[in-house]
């Protein structure tokens, strides 16, 4: 198939060609936590190899050769890997914006240092909630107080405080909490992100869905403190999909900007996509990024508009949401050509207003609905007694 890019008839320019400018490295798939919202693959334990750290070095030379600038080091816990370290100086040499996503887990201030020392941009730490017993509860270990040191070590370390909250039905009426919490710690910047249901949180949808009225409460609060703290802490609130009528432009389109390398190589349009049927992503330890970039079936299986089925195929909106997230498609209707079921224009748009529905009438947190937790060691089916 061949390289597509914008312009063209289908909306691409073959002679220029998309570049992958963001690269999210998964480095693995091993967590301390259990967070029963994670996006990794609920058959994450299948994966018995991770990348070396020769493997990771070519990755990134290749990528930034590609015209990659921003780099993500994600996981599972990034933390976990030893040679992260090594991994942001060789970045850093390349030239990268280097960014680490973590829990904050497998950290301490001389490790902070270390990263600041090997070149590393930016920090983003994730909280499960804003009071102990609920974020340690949803962290399947005694995390918080780490949590709130290893924040105070990336101010101090002249970072900018970057703080992540995953809200769900359990700790969305603690928004305010969340938002107290971050300007105590003074944040530069903090991602009230809403679940999205893809991996575990699509199999824990029915209990952490929040209802209508409960968004409608936290996005108010959420502009109340985006006003108060205008130029002081920038505030992201991320709405779930859910409860949009247009569907996002997921990745900025397929194979257009983005490109995922999965722990044990398999390189991805985005980091659900491995959940896709019929496709064989092809891995870095086979092919190099041009080639998996520009000619792998797999990258160009969803580029431009040809692929499309209607209403997406004539909507005007297709040069805005490339149809929206193809992944989401297929887990919602079992075809991931079909138009994205968050958008009211889709045939299949009763497919999410189901599973509203559905969530509404699911037993309350604090009940006896169990949540699966992500760990190999809990995740059968556990009682979700959330603690008050």
């Amino acid at each position: 198939m061949a390289t597509a890019g914008y312009a063209g008839k289908d909306g691409f320019d073959r002679d220029l060609g998309p570049k992958p400018l963001w690269l999210l490295a998964e480095l693995t798939y091993a967590c301390p936590l259990q967070c029963p919202y994670c996006s990794n693959p609920v058959d994450f334990a299948r994966v018995k190899t991770e990348l070396t750290t020769e493997e990771w070095r070519r990755v990134l030379t290749e990528a930034r050769a590609m015209g990659a600038t921003q780099l993500g080091f994600s996981g599972g816990e990034p933390l976990v890997r030893r040679d992260l370290e090594t991994l942001i100086a060789h970045a850093r040499a390349l030239g990268y914006y280097t960014n680490l996503i973590t829990s904050g887990l497998g950290m301490d201030a001389a490790r902070v240092q270390a990263f600041r020392e090997a070149g590393l941009d930016h920090i983003q730490l994730s909280f499960q909630s804003s009071e102990k017993a609920q974020n340690d509860f949803i962290a399947g270990c005694d995390a918080f107080e780490h949590k709130l040191a290893m924040a105070r070590a990336v101010k101090q370390s002249g970072y900018p405080m970057v703080l992540c909250f995953v809200i769900h039905r359990d700790n969305i009426d603690r928004i305010e909490d969340m938002l107290r919490l971050a300007v105590d710690l003074q944040a530069d910047y903090v991602e009230l992100a809403t679940t999205q249901y893809y991996g575990w949180a699509l199999h824990n949808r029915d209990r952490l869905l929040p209802t209508r009225t409960q968004l409608e409460g936290a996005e108010a609060i959420a502009h109340d403190y985006q006003a108060r703290y205008q130029g002081r802490m920038k505030i992201y609130y991320v709405v779930p999909d859910y409860y949009e009528t247009r569907p996002k432009a997921c990745m900025n389109g397929w194979g257009a900007v983005f490109l995922t390398i999965a722990p044990d190589g398999t390189a991805l349009p985005c980091h659900a996509a491995r959940e896709l049927p019929g496709i064989q992503f092809p891995s870095v330890r086979e092919h190099d990024i041009a080639w998996i970039w520009n000619e792998s079936p797999a990258f160009n299986r969803f580029r431009g508009f040809d692929w499309m089925k209607e209403p997406c195929r004539t909507c005007p909106e297709r040069f805005k949401d490339f149809g929206g997230c193809r992944c989401q498609a297929y887990l919602l209707t079992g075809d991931a050509e079909n138009a994205d079921p968050v958008c009211d224009l889709s045939p299949h748009h009763d497919r999410v207003l189901a599973a509203i529905e559905q969530a509404a009438k699911s037993s309350p947190a604090g009940s006896e609905a169990p949540l699966a937790f992500r760990n190999t060691r809990s995740s059968r089916a556990i009682r979700a007694a959330r603690p008050e």
